[in-house]
């Protein structure tokens, strides 16, 4: 059997040992010290925003955000429908509710038309969400002026999940820095790792003085161990911000290697008749997280699932697109908001969409493994 291809796996520099052992020799083992404190400093920079506070997960950051933009029991917060759990969980978490919205063709994150539909609606009820949480998915930015517009319009705060688009820009700034908050996700499939890990940015630096406050079990200036408020133990040790260090180093390196694999892909793949691939908006930069292809049911005889089991009798891991969270059980009596009801965009992609093996230690030989498979399945 030839060597299991992955979708994602963690890639180290070799340079993550040098910080991992500095905090060995120093003794700081702990969720705070000189790895993390260097590792904030360093990725706000990288992204160009004022302040960075290093959490345990993407998810953390996520819940740290709707705290501060005080989300609590009996409000709304809209998010993208297509994206991973870990988007919406918080929502729950603070008690509040969540509102998905559907996608659009043109970037496969969040429709303006429909969000603005449902501000509409949600400002006819008198209950307007409190935040809504744009996410950019597999690496490609929403359309954030548009988006901008609409939630300036009815002073409503954006959190943008860039947890897949670490590297990525829309019209010339990063990915993530646009709202109110921005969150990156370590987690070991993504671009870069801590192994688990993830990261609150934004340009309001006293609202990250209270993030980091909240995040370690918000203790009181005081002597003695004294608590006015309910906090988390959400900080990233100083072990893994230091295998973050090493991984922010060849973070560029990274991002050329996933978008020489989607061009790949592309290339090879899209001659044939009925397949598409993520597309990448006008002065946009995609990191291209994950290398995904569409197929046309009109066009292509087989379907996603069929795609992936012949993938994975060859020892080749692929996945489905992620399902719409309206159409998860735990979120079943959620509102959801489309643009045209006739076409729900999540869902036409969630059918017809497959994620290809990126991992950037893949070879050249491995991935033509990938595509000689799929063209032998689909002709």
């Amino acid at each position: 059997m030839n060597n299991r291809i992955l979708l994602s796996s963690p890639h180290m520099s070799g340079n993550e040992q040098k910080y991992i052992n500095d905090a060995f020799e120093t003794n700081w083992i702990a969720p705070l010290g000189p790895n993390v404190d260097k590792f904030e400093q360093e990725l706000a920079s990288y992204v160009g925003i004022a302040d960075a506070a290093a959490v345990s997960s993407g998810t953390a950051a996520i819940d740290l955000a709707l705290n501060i933009l005080g989300v609590g029991v009996g409000d709304t917060v809209f998010c993208s429908s297509l994206t991973f759990v870990a988007s919406a969980n918080p929502i729950i978490y603070r008690g509040a509710t969540p509102v998905f919205i559907d996608s659009e063709f043109d970037t496969w994150n969040m429709s303006p038309q429909a969000l603005e539909k449902a501000l509409i609606v949600a400002k006819a009820k008198k209950d307007l969400p409190r935040a809504v949480i744009i996410v950019n998915l597999y690496g490609q930015s929403a359309k954030m002026d548009e988006l901008l517009k609409i939630c300036n319009q009815y002073d409503v705060p954006i959190i943008e999940d860039a947890a897949e688009s670490l590297g990525s820009m829309y019209k010339g700034q990063k990915s993530g820095t646009f709202g109110e908050f921005g969150i990156y996700s370590f987690n070991g499939n993504k671009i870069i790792t801590t192994s688990g890990g993830g990261m609150l940015v934004s340009n309001d630096v006293e609202a990250l003085k209270h993030a980091r406050f909240l995040a370690t079990q918000a203790r009181d200036d005081a002597k003695h161990y004294q608590h006015s408020t309910i906090g988390y133990n959400y900080r990233l040790s100083n072990v893994l911000a230091g295998i973050g260090l090493g991984q922010l180093e060849v973070l560029d390196e990274r991002v050329a290697q996933k978008r020489a694999i989607f061009a790949k892909y592309e290339n090879s793949l899209s001659l044939i008749d009925g397949i598409s691939f993520s597309p990448e908006l006008t002065n946009t930069f995609s990191n291209r997280w994950l290398s995904v292809m569409l197929l046309n049911p009109e066009k292509i005889r087989i379907t996603t699932y069929d795609l992936i089991n012949a993938l994975n009798a060859e020892n080749i891991e692929a996945r489905p697109v992620w399902k719409p969270l309206h159409l998860q059980p735990i979120f079943q009596e959620c509102e959801f908001f489309t643009y045209d009801e006739e076409k729900v965009v999540s869902e036409i992609l969630f059918a017809n969409g497959l994620c290809l093996p990126s991992d950037t230690k893949m070879t050249a030989a491995e991935q033509m493994r990938v595509i000689d498979v799929i063209v032998n399945t689909i002709l």
